[in-house]
């Protein structure tokens, strides 16, 4: 397996920014040792049916946070995290 690059997009960063006061640090933590080593396959991490691209899922209690993998280049793609009620 390959090593992945993780990008930050501004709007991830700023909804784990406005989600610090509900456990931004755990789900930093949580991501790290989950989602930025294995980004194909865990516990909680799900393929997003409907989309073109390799959007995945990982939930962490009621958040979820939102990701797309580039194979090719090896990136993952952190795009957004949401609270579960509006993430969907």
């Amino acid at each position: 397996m390959h090593d992945y690059r993780i990008l930050e997009t501004e709007q991830f960063r700023k909804d784990l920014q406005s989600n610090a006061r509900a456990g931004h640090e755990e789900i930093a933590r949580r991501l790290r040792r989950s989602v930025y080593p294995h980004p194909h396959f865990g516990p909680h991490i799900r393929k997003l049916e409907g989309y073109a691209s390799e959007t995945r899922r990982y939930r962490i209690g009621s958040w979820r946070s939102f990701y797309e993998i580039d194979d090719q280049e090896h990136v993952v793609s952190m795009i957004a995290a949401s609270h579960r009620g509006s993430a969907y």
